[in-house]
């Protein structure tokens, strides 16, 4: 079904075409920024692999800063990591045959077995320009004539804010990122978080599905800005009883609390980020990047935000965030959005399912996702990308 250029049946785009380009992008979305890994898993001088979109990719900090290119020699195409050689702090060396080149900017600079080669200076692997933000290392994925944007236009609107803390953890989960967006996204899908600790160690409500109006869905896509589709949850009506032949079989959680615990909204971003508002209790943020990393692999960055004021604040939310929402929210809670996500994958690995779905009227949001990637992902990662 797939072919080398387009990795997708031509027939099955033509028929999606409000969202043929979301279908093919099963290596993500490129010239977007994505979180590769944590800030605190690359020490200085430390280098580590990572593969984001499908490209191998090595990053190394040096003085601070890190630095990424592309894991594979121009040589003989064998990848650094293979067997990293390092003989000073701004160069890597390939150990087949001495090519060396600068992590600034990936020019080969000296070949050990060949010194006097015209091809020194003339040529170089790829560097990808990296940020650091919120204790993530971004780094953008795309084409060297690319103009690239400002992280704030990839990333929800405020992760950045200075006075937000953050603390995440990174998984890595056996789907493709799409089924994890999705999944992540999907309102209906709290049903399968009505046994989740979460639930009674927050006191929450948590109903066991909604009706959904989908013409209350926002779309946010204003120039300059993050382009994403916003969910008001005080849209939905919340529906607390599991009926089957009229007999009531499931219920809902449903408390009377002076103290409110309920999430008030989700919202979507490209290239592949999900933002819920006072989750996984109020006055916290959670943010969650699906980051491509092969078709049937995605990263699952978690991440919860806080406002802070002062020192103190942030400390305690940290500790607040290992001993409480790491275990029973990312390591509970999202454990069951990973279980789902698995089982989603075996059906949507192949191409005709995502045409053979059934989707009902609570999945216009998704639907609305799909159409927003469609009109401002700036580019689709292809395999002759790699």
């Amino acid at each position: 079904m797939e072919t080398q250029n387009s990795f997708v049946d031509e027939a099955l785009l033509k028929r999606v075409p409000r969202w043929s380009k979301y279908l093919e992008a099963k290596l993500g979305f490129r010239n977007h920024w994505y979180p590769a890994l944590l800030s605190h898993d690359i020490a200085e001088a430390q280098i580590v692999p990572a593969t984001v979109c499908g490209e191998e990719i090595l990053l190394k900090r040096v003085n601070g800063e890190v630095k990424a290119i592309r894991d594979r020699c121009l040589h003989r195409g064998v990848k650094f990591s293979e067997k990293v050689e390092c003989y000073t702090e701004n160069t890597i060396t390939c150990w087949y045959h001495g090519f060396t080149y600068k992590w600034d900017d990936g020019k080969l600079c000296d070949i050990l077995a060949a010194p006097d080669s015209k091809a020194i200076g003339r040529r170089g692997v790829k560097s990808y320009p990296v940020q650091e933000a919120k204790g993530l290392v971004f780094v953008f994925v795309g084409d060297d004539e690319t103009t690239v944007p400002p992280l704030s236009e990839d990333v929800p609107p405020t992760f950045l804010d200075e006075d937000m803390s953050i603390h995440g953890a990174i998984y890595d989960v056996a789907s493709n990122w799409r089924v994890g967006a999705e999944n992540g996204f999907d309102g209906l899908h709290v049903y399968i978080h009505r046994t989740a600790e979460l639930v009674s160690n927050t006191q929450r409500s948590l109903p066991i599905g909604h009706l959904s109006d989908s013409a209350k869905v926002e779309i946010i896509d204003g120039d300059g800005g993050p382009k994403g589709v916003y969910d008001l949850f005080a849209n939905h009506v919340s529906v607390w009883e599991g009926k089957v032949e009229g007999k009531t079989v499931i219920t809902g959680t449903k408390r009377v609390s002076d103290k409110p615990t309920r999430t008030t909204a989700a919202s979507i971003w490209l290239p592949c980020v999900l933002r819920v508002d006072n989750f996984p209790d109020q006055e916290i943020t959670q943010y969650e990047w699906y980051v491509p990393v092969s078709a049937d692999k995605h990263l699952y960055v978690m991440t919860i935000g806080k406002r802070v004021s002062t020192e103190e604040e942030r400390a305690a939310f940290e500790h607040e965030f290992q001993s409480r929402w790491k275990p029973i929210g990312f390591e509970g809670f999202n454990a069951q959005d990973i279980t789902a996500r698995i089982a989603l994958q075996k059906y949507y690995k192949n191409d005709s399912s995502w045409l053979d779905e059934m989707l009902i009227e609570g999945d216009a949001p998704i639907i609305k996702w799909r159409e927003l990637c469609q009109q401002h992902a700036r580019g689709v990662q292809k395999p002759d990308n790699l």
